[in-house]
């Protein structure tokens, strides 16, 4: 057997991914939890090699509790959420499982990382528009101008990556104009179709510049790739460059703009941005709105909270 437990590739962070495409091509994995698993695989092979240890077989339990104590560090200094921090362990358990006998290490009990909260404790990276226009002038400068278009989308329309990826921009720039809105309905969760409000002259740029991006496809997504082809490739490219501008990921625009509507619908920032609060049914009404706009539904208030914080 040979290096990296035979995967066929001497980089650590490869063989990893490679075992994830192979537990999804079995059924064991969805697509997208392979493409999030091999990101935070990923870096934690750079910890890793920061350690000398560049092989699979040099990982050990007792190594990534090493790792994971250092996460806790940053946990408790307000440098990352719990949450994160949490994944980021379970994300080597997943990996290191398929490829040899494992001994789970627990991201709490052992690695003293604090439980995770479904409430957002630090604003997202983002908010600040003049943030996300440097990485994207990065990545149009790199030659990634759908890949820029993506996250832009993402930021004004409050998208998931996948649901910005398969929108058809050019009929949503008609209705846009037409109706003051536009629908959402391919690469949703659960296939929920929403409706997203058109509230400002930004969303109408973005939403022009993408539809001249996309000539005559059918969506953002290039016509010669699938969503695994575009994901794997220029989306985890978008995800490395908003990391480098302290954009930790394409969610967190997915949370700028429930914030920004927040702030829009009460007249207060967001509560993650402040101690003051505004009228308890004001907050209600608002929190229902953003669910809905998001693609939770109006009743799943509960959810807004990891997006903008608690009330």
């Amino acid at each position: 057997m040979g290096r990296n437990y035979g995967l066929g590739t001497r980089n650590m962070a490869q063989a990893g991914s490679k075992a994830l495409a192979r537990a999804c091509s079995r059924g064991e994995l969805s697509f997208s939890s392979v493409a999030t698993v091999a990101d935070r695989w990923a870096i934690f092979c750079r910890f890793a090699k920061a350690k000398s240890i560049g092989r699979m077989e040099r990982v050990t339990p007792e190594f990534l509790l090493q790792y994971g104590q250092g996460l806790a560090h940053q946990v408790r200094g307000g440098e990352m959420s719990a949450s994160y921090a949490q994944n980021l362990v379970s994300a080597v358990n997943t990996v290191m499982r398929l490829v040899r006998c494992w001994q789970q290490v627990s991201p709490t009990i052992e690695c003293g990382i604090c439980e995770r909260s479904n409430v957002r404790s630090e604003p997202p990276g983002g908010i600040d528009r003049a943030q996300l226009a440097r990485a994207t002038r990065a990545l149009r400068e790199a030659g990634h101008h759908r890949g820029a278009a993506t996250a832009e989308l993402a930021r004004e329309f409050g998208l998931r990556s996948k649901e910005a990826s398969l929108l058809n921009v050019q009929d949503a720039f008609l209705m846009a104009q037409s109706d003051q809105q536009i629908i959402i309905s391919a690469g949703t969760k659960g296939g929920k179709v929403r409706k997203v409000p058109i509230v400002s002259t930004i969303q109408l740029d973005t939403l022009h510049k993408a539809s001249v991006l996309q000539g005559g496809g059918r969506a953002l997504l290039p016509a010669s790739q699938n969503w695994k082809q575009w994901r794997e490739g220029e989306l985890r490219l978008v995800r490395e460059v908003l990391q480098t501008f302290g954009i930790r990921r394409l969610h967190d625009l997915r949370a700028a703009y429930a914030c920004e509507r927040y702030k829009e619908l009460t007249g207060h920032m967001a509560p993650v941005f402040s101690s003051l609060s505004c009228d308890r049914g004001v907050d209600l009404s608002a929190r229902k709105i953003i669910s809905q706009e998001l693609g939770h539904g109006a009743e799943r208030t509960d959810v807004v909270a990891a997006y903008i914080g608690g009330r």
